[in-house]
């Protein structure tokens, strides 16, 4: 029986909450394509957002110690730590590489290439690991528990022999390469048993962890859930580290038995999703447009929230904003629909909303 029989096996029955979780997903997801006409410039700021908070958190859960606030002052250039220490250098290559995936997921193809080159990508400003960047390790490897602190507190599964992982890697990749072109089981499904496979193969010496949570952002692109990068998966894992790890070495542990179960795993990787989709929508029905208005737009329009009605030459007055400006505010407002137009010529005046 080879692996692609058995990951095969592995899905042959989805118990039905697993498959009811899968439902509501797709239903937000569904939501989310019908709703999402944000602003450019929002979707930049979440972006950018969701760039820093990710990075942060998948370098915690491997044991880093920089705060969010350390990820954006480091990739904004301001901060006094200058790539000199592993946890800077581990930031870099993370945020770089996602940042990657999320411009460019359309014409990146999953493959086993692919794969060692972000490894590459991933270390390429790690000092200690150039010798084994984009290699597949060549000496034996454990998943370990680390704490807030950066400790190893407890080894939680063993991984795959040295001698078997290019077999083992090229079985996987090949299984869902077809899967997925075939549709053979749900997109989700698929993803769900490849990032478990993966971390079980545990092919590189270092950079499994982070490398697994980029290739989610890929692959959950590349079925079609487009809000990805506008709500941090990373972040929600952190959040739920313990719950992570116990799910893994719970699922992993049957990997040797005669019948895997992937369940343990099903529920905690989908209920992410489903609380990544919860929030996607969520910023649907949020009101995002003032973070894309100047401060003299804002004025304006929070003058005409006050007065509830005021023609353009009494909103320049009060606001002390120039006439041109004013009417600048004012048409872009309009265009946003936050305020209305009453009369004409002379006479006109404005209103919220």
């Amino acid at each position: 029986m080879t692996d692609i029989t058995r990951f095969d096996k592995r899905l042959e029955v989805v118990p039905a909450n697993v498959l009811t979780l899968i439902a509501s997903i797709d239903e937000l997801k569904g939501r989310w394509t019908a709703g999402a006409n944000l602003h450019p410039q929002i979707l930049g700021r979440l972006k950018q957002s969701v760039l820093i908070t990710s990075t942060g958190a998948s370098t915690r859960i491997e044991g880093a110690k920089l705060s969010d606030s350390d990820v954006e002052n480091l990739m904004k250039g301001i901060s006094r730590q200058k790539l000199k220490d592993r946890d800077t250098q581990e930031v870099k290559g993370y945020y770089e590489l996602l940042t990657n995936v999320f411009d460019s997921w359309p014409s990146i193809k999953l493959n086993e290439r692919t794969i060692k080159h972000f490894h590459q990508e991933i270390l390429k400003y790690v000092d200690k690991d150039s010798f084994h960047r984009g290699q597949y390790k060549t000496t034996e490897n454990k998943v370990q528990m680390v704490d807030a602190k950066g400790n190893i507190v407890g080894t939680i599964f063993d991984t795959t022999p040295v001698y078997l992982t290019p077999i083992e890697m090229q079985e996987l990749v090949e299984w869902t390469i077809k899967a997925t072109r075939e549709q053979k089981y749900h997109p989700l499904l698929i993803i769900s048993n490849f990032v478990v496979a993966f971390l079980k193969i545990h092919p590189f010496r270092d950079g499994n962890g982070r490398l697994s949570r980029i290739l989610t952002n890929l692959l959950m692109l590349q079925s079609g859930y487009l809000y990805i990068p506008y709500v941090s998966h990373e972040k929600l894992v952190e959040a739920k580290k313990e719950d992570y790890y116990v799910a893994l070495r719970k699922t992993q542990l049957t990997f040797k038995s005669e019948k895997t179960d992937l369940i343990p795993w099903l529920t905690f990787f989908l209920s992410i999703i489903f609380d990544q989709s919860k929030q996607a929508v969520a910023l649907l029905a949020t009101d995002h447009v003032e973070k894309t208005l100047s401060r003299k737009q804002l004025a304006v329009l929070e003058y005409l929230r006050k007065v509830k009605e005021a023609a353009s030459g009494d909103i320049a007055k009060k606001t002390k904003v120039t006439r041109p400006t004013v009417n600048q505010a004012l048409k872009k407002l309009l265009n946003l629909k936050k305020i209305e137009r009453i009369g004409l010529g002379r006479s006109t005046r404005y209103r919220v909303l």
